[in-house]
């Protein structure tokens, strides 16, 4: 029976990794975090960085032993967090053109930037709050 259960959650594994990386790469995420921010002589660093962010989200997922982050530490995830839920919102977002298209339909173009401050900023403090107030 434990073989069984082995398999089906390697077998899920597999597709979830699959359908994240999948999902990255049509996005294109961070080929387009490396034109903005002018590194793209950096890769081996991004690579570094997302294969450690996931092997580091596996760990506390799975881990048996808990990881005791001070407060200032907290706020420092819960930026990050909101850092990675903003610019996959934003990447997905430029990639589907929704909010350009609807802005424009229905006549207010000229507050497209201050909407998509309002979601960053909005992400961001949202997952401060969460971790701040709820995860201890």
């Amino acid at each position: 029976m434990r073989i069984i259960e082995a398999i089906i959650g390697l077998a899920s594994g597999i597709a979830v990794g699959t359908g994240f990386v999948a999902f990255i790469t049509v996005l294109g995420i961070v080929p387009r975090l490396m034109q903005l921010s002018h590194s793209e002589n950096r890769v081996v660093w991004y690579e570094f960085a997302i294969i450690f962010g996931v092997f580091f989200g596996i760990y506390l997922s799975f881990g048996d032993f808990p990881v005791k982050i001070p407060v200032v530490g907290l706020i420092f995830w819960g930026l990050l967090h909101g850092m990675f839920v903003g610019m996959l919102a934003a990447a997905l977002t430029e990639v589907l053109n929704v909010f350009p298209l609807l802005f424009k339909r229905i006549g207010i173009e000229r507050y497209l930037f201050t909407l998509l401050m309002a979601l960053s900023l909005g992400k961001i403090f949202g997952s401060l709050f969460q971790w701040i107030i709820f995860v201890k």
